[in-house]
């Protein structure tokens, strides 16, 4: 099933999301093939629970669909409870969009190498590297779990030129090809 995504605006995208425990996995797992379901629609790379409305430490990355011929195949994998333990490498200034912002984009600089804790969908924990793009990726939708945006990341200047589209979006008057959960006014 396809879920609304939830845009800016939406309160649940400003949440701490709370950790997910042992009795509610097999929620999560529905949970997590709708999100799939709603991600790929979306033509996604990673989405994060909030987005679908549930303030929850879960989302799911898959970069392998971008890198078929690449020497790094990408990651597709369910991140429960995530904490990432270390960022570093080189600091990488690149454009990135959410689907919570339909149609906005902005320059984001983020560590090139991130070391991630979490759990798989059968809750064994798991602790990774990974760097460039799946770790760029990683960090934005981690960030979700925190209730933060990544316009929050933006420069004071690109905020301003933004203001007008980012109110639009808060107020509903959005256009996306995949279903959307707005405010109304």
């Amino acid at each position: 099933m396809i879920l609304p995504v939830y845009v800016y605006g939406q309160s649940v995208l400003k949440q701490p999301g709370r950790l997910v425990v042992e009795e509610e996995i097999e929620d999560i797992r529905k949970l997590a093939e709708q999100m799939w379901e709603t991600m790929y629609k979306s033509h996604g790379v990673g989405l994060a629970a909030h987005q679908v409305g549930q303030a929850l430490k879960l989302f799911i990355v898959d970069t392998v669909q971008l890198n078929e011929n690449e020497e790094n195949k990408g990651i597709k994998k369910v991140f429960i409870n995530a904490e990432i333990l270390r960022e570093e490498g080189e600091i990488v200034s690149i454009e990135e969009g959410c689907l919570s912002f339909p149609d906005l984009r902005g320059k984001i600089e983020r560590p090139s190498v991130v070391t991630i804790r979490y759990q798989d969908l059968d809750l064994n924990e798991q602790v990774e590297t990974y760097d460039g793009f799946d770790a760029r990726v990683i960090q934005h939708e981690y960030d979700h779990t925190l209730g933060t945006l990544f316009i929050e990341k933006f420069n004071p200047l690109k905020k301003r030129l933004l203001k007008g589209k980012l109110d639009k979006i808060k107020s509903g008057l959005v256009q996306a090809d995949y279903p959307v959960k707005v405010n109304r006014r």
